[in-house]
């Protein structure tokens, strides 16, 4: 019961001290495309213990069937749009300021990449360990290469950020239009398999643009949100009845044609249906985080949005590799071949949560700023005054 009251008093303590001009909308929906990043890649990536080697195995792939898992956990895009509309905002803050680009920028790359340095190391560390305990190479390979896959994320991410200056009133159509001839002529007309690469940079942009065109008050009506996500969804349901692409929108291995590496037309489409619904729940999220408990939450994983995103995978490796001391454990080491390894699956979610939970608190300060980052919860959201309002403070 004390333990209790005291967070309920920390909880109001953070609700006290943020503007009330503050869009807690824009926070919960950036915490909960984290959360469906993680949930997804912990649902669908096995490491199964084959004698000595661990390989990567998808249920998706035996499971074809599961494919509106992926419908619901792969929200990346919303991320983009949230993305691009602080991004957008924050930079027109900065320019009222006189905050110069450089610096503008230097400050957002930095806490896009001060966590990515102590995951470089660690996992430097291990894989030198691993090579010397004589593990197999093909093990190594396996856990680096999942360890490292959220990398990618951060980079286009960092890249769009540093071209917000020219996407601030770029038209989403316009890469949504590169999307589309890209994919014509790759699966159109045979064009190179390597000019999908092109989607990479034009499939993440139509979201991050449409967060810019949030920010510029073209995204207010509830109209836009349904025509986003009735458009998107009708789109993207033709792609994949009619035009061959797969019902899955994250990769499947073995898979001829991946929605998402590179980006094709359909992910693009689908992610225009999630930014719709994003921008439909926006309302009801605003009157939920009025709770300061729930505010509370939503605060806190923002302030650790990228350690989170970048050791959830560590965590899963963690978890497997651990257990493996035990013996060949069913949902974790096993082939995921059947329901029954979904609802064993489902039973070990919690304790990649708690070895989760162990890499946040001894990474976190990395985001955080070191020590600082103690008191930056309540610090970011006082509003001291207008240049420190939560305009600014969306950057």
């Amino acid at each position: 019961m004390r333990e209790r009251t005291r967070l309920r008093r920390v909880a109001a303590r953070i609700d006290a001290a943020t503007p009330t001009d503050r869009d807690r909308a824009v926070d919960a929906l950036r915490a909960v495309a984290i959360l469906g990043v993680v949930l997804g890649h912990w649902l669908v990536t096995a490491l199964v213990a084959d004698g000595g080697t661990l390989h990567t195995a998808s249920p998706l792939a035996s499971m074809p069937w599961l494919a509106p898992v992926s419908w619901v956990f792969q929200t990346l895009a919303v991320f983009f749009l949230v993305g691009g509309h602080s991004a957008t905002r924050g930079l027109a803050v900065a320019r009222q300021r006189g905050v110069p680009y450089r610096r503008w920028l230097a400050a957002r790359l930095g806490r896009l990449f001060r966590p990515v340095a102590a995951l470089l190391a660690l996992w430097a560390v291990a894989a030198a360990a691993l090579v010397v305990t004589g593990a197999e190479a093909a093990t190594v390979h396996t856990l680096v290469k999942l360890a490292l896959s959220p990398l990618w994320f951060l980079l286009v991410f960092a890249g769009l950020t540093a071209a917000t200056p020219l996407l601030t009133r770029l038209n989403p159509l316009w890469p949504l239009a590169v999307v589309l001839h890209v994919d014509l002529v790759r699966f159109g007309l045979g064009g190179p398999a390597w000019l999908g690469w092109v989607n990479v940079a034009a499939g993440w942009m139509v979201p991050y643009t449409l967060g810019a065109a949030w920010t510029r008050g073209e995204l207010e009506r509830r109209r836009a949100g349904w025509l986003l996500s009735a458009g998107g969804a009708v789109v993207t349901a033709a792609l994949v009845a009619w035009a061959g692409y797969p019902a899955s929108m994250v990769g499947v291995p073995g898979a001829t044609v991946s929605n998402l590496d590179p980006p094709t037309l359909a992910a693009v489409t689908f992610g225009l249906a999630q930014c719709g619904v994003a921008l439909l729940v926006r309302d009801r999220l605003r009157r939920a985080l009025r709770r300061p408990v729930a505010w509370a939450a939503v605060a806190l994983a923002n302030l650790s949005a990228m350690t989170i995103f970048l050791w959830h995978q560590t965590a899963l490796m963690a978890t497997t590799a651990a257990a493996l001391l035990v013996g060949r454990l069913p949902g974790l080491h096993t082939a995921p071949d059947g329901l029954g390894w979904v609802a064993v699956r489902l039973v070990w979610l919690p304790l990649f949560a708690v070895v989760l939970g162990a890499c946040w608190a001894t990474f976190r300060w990395h985001e955080q700023g070191g020590s600082r980052g103690r008191s930056r919860v309540v610090r970011t959201h006082r509003p001291a005054d207008r240049r420190t309002s939560g305009e600014a403070r969306h950057v």
